[in-house]
C-alpha cells in the first residue's frame, strides 16, 4: 500500500491496479450490493438483451477505481469528495480491465482533482470520470514494536 500525501503529488502522477472480473466476482458483488439484474446474473435473459450477454456491475469497476485512489494513487488515508463518472463501454464477465487515476490539479485546501479511468484488455477507454479526493497532509507515523 501507497502513502502519498499531498505536498508530494504532482500533476501527472498515475496510479493504477488491473484485475480479470471473473463471474464469480459478479456473482459476490451481487450478493452484497443486492443488485441482482438480469444483466449480470441471468446469461438466458441477458442474451434478450442490448449487449446480447451479461456486463459487469458498472459500480464494481468505480470499486476498482476507489481501490486505486485508496491503495495507489494517492494511496493510503484519502478521502473521497466527489466523484463523476461515465460508462462509456460495457465490461464483460472475463474481461481485463486497468482502473487507474492521474492528478489533474493541485487544489486549494488539500484538496486533488484526479483523472479516474478504466480500460479493458483491448486498452478501449470504458469508464471515465474526474474525482475530488483529499490525501493525507502527512504521513501517519507507525512505532516499530520490539
Amino acid at each position: 500500500m501507497i502513502e502519498n500525501i499531498y505536498s508530494e503529488l504532482k500533476i501527472g502522477d498515475v496510479g493504477y491496479v488491473e484485475k480479470t472480473i471473473t463471474e464469480s466476482d459478479v456473482y459476490m458483488y451481487a450478493g452484497i450490493t443486492g443488485d441482482f439484474s438480469w444483466l449480470h446474473v441471468n446469461q438466458k435473459r441477458a442474451e434478450q438483451g442490448h449487449f446480447k450477454t451479461r456486463i459487469v456491475h458498472g459500480m464494481l469497476l468505480v470499486g476498482l477505481i476507489s481501490t486505486v485512489v485508496g491503495n495507489e494513487m494517492p494511496g493510503a488515508g484519502t478521502i473521497y469528495e466527489q466523484q463523476d463518472i461515465q460508462f462509456l463501454k460495457p465490461c464483460f464477465i472475463n474481461d481485463t480491465v486497468r482502473a487507474q487515476t492521474e492528478v489533474l490539479a493541485l487544489l486549494p485546501a488539500g484538496r486533488v482533482k484526479l483523472r479516474t479511468s478504466c480500460y479493458n484488455q483491448h486498452n478501449e477507454l470504458i469508464v471515465d470520470g474526474t474525482a475530488i479526493v483529499i490525501p493525507p497532509r502527512q504521513h501517519v507515523i507507525t512505532e516499530k514494536i520490539s
